[in-house]
């Protein structure tokens, strides 16, 4: 049938009709294809905010798994990453969801739905997401730390969500087609019952059309068509209302997760220009988020990191993608300067701007702790200078600036004189704070470019730059004058300190920084050794210097020499002179093995050893040594009458002296009668308390005791009385020349008769001859000993 056969029709029949037909139909008509076009609008609305609102869901769904796998995916934490996949087990219109690693492989999947029996697609399919009208595929990188560890994919079918509104339309065109019949039949009626309930729904629509409150709902007025579509139209407003609500609730954990994160995240654009930022991020800076819209980062980098920032972007701009490490300080709107460590990186948007990420932390406090430690580690605790290590660094490097522009520095050593008188008397406390005043001190006498240390104890070093040595010479001087005027008060006491200082040159022709400080301080020994409280300037001929050097250098020698065993012991006789049998007699000596083989006496190395406190680890090594020789020699012992062994003044005084012997004799067994331990009269007389008490307690263990160089201490007499030794020796001094030498001869048989009274046997040294040896023999001698005799050997050669 032809469209103008249709229309002839319709004007026939309306022709015919009656007004309240023609009413009835216009008012049908009119009411049925204005609810069907409200009808079909609200439902492709409705159909168009559901699917923007479930693809923002699987957004979020998408985000949150991604943000909540970072740490379990780089952990290889499959049962952690599968727990974060059920959070999406309300959402029943998504099909699968699939995590990737970052090698493109499956890590884990869930599948939603029993009819997505597809498998996972392949990871170069997956990279961009796919925004259909009934297929929806979402996916977002899985990062930590800045850094991507995999990827996750969700694809959803939108079909089941459209089917539903449209079954809602359905009941609307029923509800229409009963509403047609009844209008035509009751049209009043229904005017009144149908027009009017929809007119108030139509306003409710309006109305949450315009204030997007899903909250509200239509009033039903019958149980009619109408009173269901308003209960259709209610429950849909609920379904839309449920679902409203969850995304607020994602959205909501999102801008937690975005806002309270704690860090700074930035939004930029190519220029600097805030687009947005966290409110952590403008909490850092003491402003609000919306404050900061419209502003430069510029406006808040310090002007000495500018520079940094503008190549930072412009690498940005250049790389794309490309995450770029930052360390740069920030200044916030209380003009408060903090410090930030962070990341950035730019991506290209779709609309071609750059969009630039930056994301960073507050380490002030860490740069400052830094800083401290840093500070601590080259300066000393207690005065605040600079400490050994930083001060041989800054020699070196002056050493360095001398070789290359010829600069010529002074290196000052400076020992403070009676600060031991301080610490005795006053205690540590004292001498803390002593030390404390004299670093101020030495601080206000030196020039700004000069630097000044503490070397440890009461020692402290100066490096003069550019300055001659007779220019350091004045200043040290100035110095020694300032601390000798210089008055300590503690408490109601008053101390005056003196210095000696010591001056090298550092200049193109110097060794190293040992070598540089060793010369200092050779100096500085030289100023105390020739009085103290004075200045002495280190030249290359100074023999004085020379000698002290080459104690030095014995340090390490004996150090290294115990440790090697390096050293090797010689015996030399001691025989009766009335030539009685006794068995075998010998001084134990010591001596040193260079690299090459040679023997090198003891004269050589004994004073180094005495000076810097090693005497007494090499006394040690003798016993330990010469016990262990004498135990591992079969039938030695049994033949053995008396075995001399000599001790330092140092180890009289070392607390550990006695028990370390105790201890030798306890493990090579050797008989405590066979040892006499020889002592220098100087040393026993030096330390007469501590002497006496190491003579006794090993006596009462059975050991012999000489006293060796007995008459070179000129009041020994006076002392020996109160020394319990058995033996002693009489200086060689007088004992070799007593065949020419009256005054010689007397003093050996004084000391000689002084001795037998007090019950001691005497030994003479030195006995080069048979005309000595027969002189002894008139004076009484008990015991003679030196080349006439025998020469020292090897033990092993005895």
């Amino acid at each position: 049938m032809r469209l103008s056969q249709w229309r002839e029709k319709y004007n026939r029949y309306i022709n015919k009709s009656s007004i309240k037909q023609k009413f009835s139909f216009v008012t049908f008509g009119t009411f049925s294809i204005l609810l069907l076009l409200n009808c079909a609008f609200m439902e492709i609305k409705d159909l168009a905010n559901i699917r923007t609102a479930t693809i923002e869901g699987l957004e979020a769904v998408a985000t949150n798994i991604s943000f909540r796998s970072g740490s379990a995916l780089n952990l290889d934490d499959r049962a952690v990453v599968e727990e974060n996949l059920r959070v999406s087990k309300g959402l029943d219109y998504i099909d699968q969801i699939c995590i990737y690693d970052t090698n493109g492989n499956v890590y884990s999947r869930l599948a939603k739905r029993a009819s997505a029996l597809v498998f996972c697609p392949v990871y170069s399919d997956v990279n961009q997401s796919v925004l259909g009208w009934f297929k929806v595929k979402i996916s977002a990188p899985i990062q930590f730390e800045n850094k991507t560890v995999g990827l996750v994919f969700i694809e959803a079918d939108l079909g089941h969500l459209y089917w539903g509104q449209l079954n809602v339309l359905y009941c609307l065109l029923g509800i229409l087609a009963g509403a047609s019949v009844f209008t035509y039949l009751l049209s009043l009626y229904l005017n009144k019952n149908i027009i009017l309930p929809i007119g108030r729904l139509v306003q409710t629509l309006k109305k949450i059309s315009i204030d997007k409150n899903y909250e509200l709902r239509a009033q039903k007025s019958n149980n009619d068509e109408v009173g269901l579509l308003i209960d259709t139209f209610n429950n849909m407003l609920a379904t839309v209302d449920r679902q409203n609500k969850a995304l607020v609730e994602a959205r909501n954990r999102y801008l937690l997760l975005f806002d309270d994160n704690p860090s700074m995240i930035f939004n930029i654009d190519e220029e600097g220009g805030i687009i947005s930022v966290n409110k952590f991020g403008a909490r850092q800076l003491s402003q609000t988020a919306n404050r900061l819209h419209g502003f430069s980062l510029f406006d808040f980098v310090h002007p000495d990191d500018r520079n940094e920032m503008r190549h930072i972007l412009n690498m940005c701009a250049a790389e794309l993608d490309k995450v770029h490490k930052l360390e740069l300080r920030l200044i916030c709107v209380d003009k408060k300067v903090i410090w930030v460590r962070g990341a950035i990186r730019s991506t290209r948007q779709t609309n071609g701007k750059v969009n630039i990420l930056l994301v960073c932390e507050d380490i002030t406090e860490t740069r400052k702790l830094n800083e401290k430690i840093s500070h601590q580690a080259r300066h000393d605790e207690l005065t605040g200078l600079l400490n050994r290590s930083e001060f041989d660094r800054q020699i070196q490097q002056a050493l360095l600036s001398a070789h290359n522009n010829r600069t010529e520095y002074a290196l000052c050593y400076l020992d403070l004189d009676q600060f031991k008188v301080v610490n005795d008397t006053c205690g540590h406390i004292a001498g803390d704070e002593l030390l404390r005043q004299l670093g101020a001190l030495l601080k206000k006498q030196i020039r700004q470019d000069d630097l000044l240390a503490r070397l440890g104890g009461d020692e402290f070093g100066i490096l003069m730059r550019g300055c001659l040595l007779s220019q350091a010479y004045n200043a040290c001087e100035k110095i020694r004058n300032a601390v000798q005027n210089f008055q300590f008060a503690w408490e109601d006491r008053l101390f005056r300190v003196g210095v000696s200082i010591g001056i090298a040159s550092i200049n193109s022709i110097s060794g190293n920084s040992i070598e540089s400080l060793k010369e200092a301080d050779a100096a500085c020994y030289a100023a105390k050794e020739k009085g103290r409280n004075r200045v002495h300037v280190f030249r290359p001929n100074d023999q004085e210097l020379a000698s002290r050097q080459g104690e030095m250098q014995w340090v390490e020698k004996i150090q290294q020499g115990i440790i090697n065993n390096r050293f090797c012991l010689y015996g030399q006789p001691i025989v009766p002179i009335d030539g009685r049998e006794e068995g075998l007699h010998f001084e134990t000596l010591i001596r040193y093995q260079d690299a090459e083989g040679h023997i090198i006496p003891p004269g050589a190395f004994l004073t180094a050893a005495e000076r810097y406190n090693l005497a007494s680890e090499l006394d040690k090594w003798v016993i330990s040594t010469l016990f262990e020789w004498m135990a591992k020699r079969p039938g030695f012992i049994e033949n053995l009458a008396m075995c001399s062994v000599n001790l330092s003044g140092l180890s009289l005084s070392d607390e550990t002296m006695l028990d370390f012997i105790s201890e030798q004799f306890n493990k090579w067994r050797i008989p405590t009668h066979c040892i006499c331990f020889e002592i220098t009269e100087t040393a026993a007389i030096a330390s007469l308390s501590n002497a006496t008490h190491f003579i006794r307690t090993l006596k009462q263990q059975g050991c012999f005791f000489s006293l060796d160089d007995f008459g070179s201490g000129l009041s020994s007499f006076a002392y020996l009385k109160n020394l319990p030794v058995d033996y002693l020796k009489i200086d060689g001094l007088f004992v070799k020349d007593i065949v020419d030498d009256k005054v010689d001869l007397a003093m050996v048989r004084s000391i000689n008769e002084v001795g037998h009274v007090m019950d001691k046997k005497t030994i003479a040294e030195f006995v080069e001859n048979d005309e000595i040896l027969d002189i002894l023999k008139q004076l009484g001698v008990d015991y003679a000993q030196g080349y006439g005799i025998g020469k020292p050997v090897p033990l092993a050669q005895l």
